[in-house]
């Protein structure tokens, strides 16, 4: 209780701070160093819609290769050396150190982004956070399967407070910390274990040392509570779009070696508990593994990640049964900006153990985009085209597993997830003034095998086949439309509206019922 009526009260302070801020100073708002920033679901951003609701930065140079198209990534700050900062999903990418020798009253938050320490660039700390206000209205939430009011509707109010630190102590070493809160009012089941609740809790708390090979090479070692994403997360994603965003207790080595780009790093998942300072590590999951990135000049602005992931979870669920798994990941992702032209494709292989049985399971990922750049509004048409195994009749387990995925991996709506489909998406992208952006997607939905289930976002079953009988590949068709509003740079304004049209083979056998979901939220980042 103490801390929700704490949250409450952060919650005015920021809303008079704004409001004096807006109201009293309008040199502020009109100036604001950052107001031509986009950093939410630009017109021309084409990935995960996870991807087009986190802060991206479009202006100034590129600092290294970067994991996704137009977000300078978890390799992104090993490289740094351009000083142009701006409000990023990973806080702690984020470089302020432009503000030494910049007039500070160009925004009002500048005095705490770069509170210099002494007289070296490289001795400084900032400071920031984020508050975010979100509502969401469910019609047969989960296909009518979650509990709701008697005309299956649910309204839901959903509150999230971040703030951080981020101390560096000369150009070798730095502690980051992030505090978040979180709440949950209204969901008639109650909040959702490590979604949608907690309290009050360290989120992120990790050291860098940073040591120089030669001129150009570095490597860091980073231990502590942090937040990983690599690629478009697909495999291990910060989840930006839900309540509760994703960390894990890990160590990481990261390398700069001439063109290449690698991490190491082994870690558990962080269990988001619902008291106050109670998460702790998941003892059931680990992760492990490595990631490079680096420039591959055969293709037009071509850039190739490599990775491997390993994966380990006692008490993992299929189909197929319960059993403890342990997954070995290996992948490629190709990718491009060359305009107007943008391109994304990922292909994945994975086998280990599940139980006494084996593991063979595979994925293929494609994003491609056309930006008609001359057109009014700016349109970008797009195409995404994946496919998952599923588990078949005989003993070795087929299920793909996307491991730690983005939060909105199709739409907002989060109705399933990746495991066992076939998945083709057509998008239009549209801006609509230079602060107004629209997005339209429909996606249509197959099982890519008929003998294994239809899975969550999280991969838990949601329809099991009965039997093997009469089974049916087509699952379903959800349009979708976001609308997306930053009338200054630490303002966003999200809206969006799901439709989700389940097949007649779900409807008969599972009795699924059709879904309409809206969600709005107003985010404001300092």
């Amino acid at each position: 209780m103490m801390a929700r009526l704490l949250s409450y009260f952060f919650l005015h302070v920021f809303i008079i701070a704004y409001g004096e801020w807006l109201f009293i100073d309008r040199y502020f708002f009109i100036n604001s160093a950052n107001a031509k920033d986009v950093k939410l679901a630009n017109a021309d951003q084409s990935l995960f819609l996870e991807e087009k609701l986190s802060i991206n930065s479009s202006s100034g140079p590129r600092l290294h290769f970067c994991c996704k198209e137009d977000k300078q990534d978890e390799l992104t700050k090993k490289g740094a050396n351009s000083f142009i900062s701006s409000y990023k999903s990973l806080r702690y990418q984020e470089d302020y150190r432009y503000l030494r020798n910049s007039p500070r009253n160009t925004d009002f938050w500048n005095p705490i982004k770069y509170i210099s320490l002494n007289n070296q660039e490289d001795w400084y700390l900032s400071i920031g956070g984020e508050m975010r206000q979100r509502y969401e209205f469910y019609h047969n939430e989960k296909y009518g399967k979650e509990p709701a009011d008697p005309n299956g509707n649910s309204n839901i109010w959903l509150q999230r407070y971040m703030l951080h630190g981020d101390l560096h102590l000369g150009a070798n070493i730095r502690v980051f910390a992030q505090f978040m809160s979180t709440f949950e009012d209204w969901r008639k089941g109650g909040p959702r274990p490590d979604i949608d609740e907690n309290a009050f809790d360290l989120h992120q708390g990790f050291m860098d040392l940073t040591a120089k090979l030669g001129s150009s090479n570095s490597v860091t070692l980073r231990f502590g509570r942090q937040e990983i994403e690599y690629g478009s997360g697909r495999l291990i994603s910060g989840r930006e779009v839900p309540n509760n965003r994703r960390s894990f207790d890990a160590i990481k080595l990261l390398f700069i070696l001439g063109d290449w780009s690698i991490d190491g790093f082994v870690g558990k998942p962080v269990r988001n508990l619902t008291g106050v300072f109670d998460d702790d590590r998941n003892p059931n999951k680990s992760l492990w593994g490595a990631y490079a990135i680096r420039v591959w000049p055969l293709l037009p602005d071509g850039h190739v990640d490599l990775y491997y992931l390993g994966y380990d979870d006692r008490h993992a669920i299929f189909a197929q049964g319960r059993g403890h798994e342990v997954r070995h990941t290996v992948g490629a992702r190709i990718w491009g900006n060359p305009f107007p032209w943008k391109y994304n494709f990922e292909f994945v292989g994975q086998f280990g153990q599940f139980g006494s049985n084996d593991i063979r399971a595979w994925a293929a990922a494609s994003d491609t985009h056309y930006n008609f750049s001359q057109l009014p509004l700016n349109p970008q048409i797009g195409m995404r085209a994946d496919i998952t195994s599923g588990d078949g009749k005989s003993s070795t387990l087929g299920t793909y597993n996307p491991l730690f995925p983005t939060g909105a991996y199709f739409n907002l709506a989060d109705l399933g997830g990746p495991p066992n489909f076939i998945h083709i998406h057509p998008s239009l992208n549209l801006s609509l003034t230079e602060k107004l952006k629209a997005s339209f997607d429909w996606g249509f939905f197959w099982r890519q095998n008929v003998n294994d289930a239809i899975y969550s976002i999280a991969t838990v079953p949601i329809f099991s086949p009965i039997s093997t009988v009469g089974q049916k590949h087509y699952s379903g068709s959800s349009p979708s439309f976001v609308l997306t509003w930053e009338p200054i740079s630490h303002i966003t304004v999200v809206a969006s509206y799901v439709h989700f049209f389940p097949s007649d083979f779900l409807k008969t056998e599972y009795a699924a019922k059709e879904v309409d979901y809206f969600t709005t939220w107003v985010t404001y980042k300092f």
